[in-house]
């Protein structure tokens, strides 16, 4: 059809009589339909925003700090949602977001509130979203914000809107599974923070049964003009498509006025909320609103993906981000951190995690416990490399999910119904050079998805994130040993210490008999390139 992008199905199998009528059937109801994606004009960041205020108090420490950019850690989920709320408060010219997951929760909503509130003063706000958890009412919010002057959404490798998700999954799988994991917000090209936070309550510590353990980092000076050139490369891509073409109806305008008046009610809904005050009261709002930061300085460069790796072949390492940070990990001279709650390392990484063990390089990861993670199959993936690891010399611990007493009632939930997990993704070597970004050690993040994130030298950050490493494992997570059995047989032990005493598992902590054996039939399959 002319102005239509057609998917190929694939090669037709012959397979007997009516099962081959079914298969039919299932590709060609699959066979989705992409609007030709020319109505998308191209935008970049604005290039000279020195005259803001937000540029005129950075300008000041640029100044003083040349070639080099300034940091600052967002460890707490509260932090983070301040953060950006601040930001976008103090934002004259231009709001660049762009994010994998988007959630129309309390934070989802609040946060498109204050880019709401942004557009309403003249400010340009371009939001990209990934389109892996979107659906018709999040297309019509969207389409109906995009009809705002100073709004413009675009959603990146859309599914075809004329058929269901889950068959396009089947016809067209290798397509629709390689997805934007980039999380990044710029404001008025002078600030930028990047690390490993979709928007969503879980991220943010609005969930009260939830610990989630993440990292972002705010970020000044030349970097921001990369984290920049990295959005720009995204938003202009052929795989980025305005909300509203996508839409057969687009109901935009009409409902504008509705969809802002939603977001204002909600907004005045839960401004005397526990949450709201404790935002307000943050003192990271302070900071942002009086510019007074003590940043940590140091060199840096912003690694990321190139759009078009979702359609290239799996093996092209000049569009991979992971070739390049391999050169770094590998040059690693005493020690190597890892936080990766998703960690699936495959063969090649295992050799290159013992091969630094070789060398004399002291290795640590945290990862998820079974009990911890969301994504039981990554677990799978995941445990049948520990014996390899551990035998090598490699330190590994999981999160333990359980909080303490103390830990429920900072976080105000239910007695027993808070859940620990880490989502944060980093790497500390020889407690001098970071990264901070969305890249899971996995063969997702690694091959299928694209990422971002920034490498930056600070041996003061370098240390705070080895203390904060030290700090998890010592308090909240699980130790793995390898030990023999009567038999001499090696098993996994986990080792817990708490309150001074010390705790041996020998089945994966926290779990029951169906969720392990669930996990091991997985262990069977071949799924692991999608994990």
């Amino acid at each position: 059809m002319p102005g239509l992008r057609r998917y190929k199905s694939g090669p037709v199998v012959t397979t007997p009589g009516h099962v081959w009528l079914v298969v039919f059937w299932l590709t060609l109801g699959g066979c989705a339909t992409l609007p030709v994606n020319t109505d998308r004009t191209q935008s970049f960041a604005l290039p000279d925003t020195s005259d803001t205020s937000l540029g005129a108090a950075v300008q000041a420490d640029v100044v003083a700090h040349p070639g080099q950019s300034g940091f600052h850690l967002l460890e707490r989920g509260l932090d983070a949602f301040a953060a950006r709320a601040a930001l976008a408060y103090r934002a004259e010219r231009s709001i660049d977001a762009q994010y994998y997951l988007l959630h129309s929760d309390l934070a989802g909503k609040l946060f498109m509130h204050t880019l709401l509130r942004a557009a309403d003063r003249g400010v340009r706000v371009r939001l990209l979203v990934d389109d892996m958890t979107l659906d018709e009412r999040k297309d019509i919010g969207f389409a109906a914000l995009d009809a705002h002057p100073n709004m413009e959404i675009r959603i990146f490798n859309p599914f075809g809107r004329e058929s269901a998700r889950w068959l396009q999954f089947v016809t067209r799988f290798g397509d629709v599974t390689r997805r934007m994991h980039n999380k990044s917000f710029t404001v008025d090209n002078q600030a930028t923070i990047v690390g490993g936070r979709n928007i969503g309550n879980e991220y943010f510590d609005a969930d009260p049964t939830l610990a989630f353990g993440d990292l972002d980092v705010l970020a000044v000076g030349p970097v921001v003009d990369q984290v920049s050139s990295a959005f720009d490369l995204y938003w202009n891509s052929t795989y980025s498509y305005p909300v509203a073409t996508l839409l057969a109806a687009n109901p935009g305008r009409e409902m504008l006025a509705q969809v802002e008046q939603a977001l204002d009610d909600f907004a005045m809904e839960h401004r005397d909320s526990d949450y709201l005050r404790a935002l307000s009261d943050n003192p990271v709002v302070a900071l942002i609103r009086d510019w007074d930061f003590a940043f940590d300085w140091g060199e840096a460069r912003v690694v990321y993906d190139h759009p078009s790796k979702i359609a290239a072949e799996r093996d092209q390492q000049l569009l991979n981000m992971s070739a390049k940070l391999r050169l770094y990990t590998n040059d690693a001279a005493e020690e190597l951190i890892i936080f990766s709650p998703y960690f699936v390392p495959g063969q090649e990484g295992v050799a290159s995690l013992l091969a630094l063990r070789e060398n004399g390089v002291r290795v640590r990861i945290l990862t998820n416990s079974l009990a911890s993670t969301d994504v039981g199959a990554v677990h799978a993936g995941y445990s049948k490399y520990r014996k390899p690891l551990l035998r090598g010399g490699v330190e590994l611990y999981e999160i333990d999910k359980t909080l303490t007493r103390a830990e429920r009632r900072e976080k105000k939930g239910v007695e027993g119904s808070s859940k620990a997990s880490l989502h944060a993704k980093s790497f500390v070597i020889d407690r001098a050079q970071v990264f901070i970004g969305s890249l899971n050690l996995d063969p997702r993040s690694i091959v299928e998805n694209t990422e971002i994130g920034i490498l930056l030298e600070s041996p003061d950050i370098a240390t705070r994130l080895g203390d904060w490493f030290e700090q998890i494992t010592r308090k909240g997570a699980f130790r793995l040993v390898l030990e023999k059995d009567a038999d001499g047989k090696e098993e996994l032990r986990w080792y817990r210490e708490r309150d001074g005493r010390t705790s041996i598992y020998t089945t994966e902590p926290n779990t029951s008999f169906w969720r392990r054996f669930g996990v091991g039939l997985l262990r069977l399959l071949p799924i692991e390139s999608q994990l």
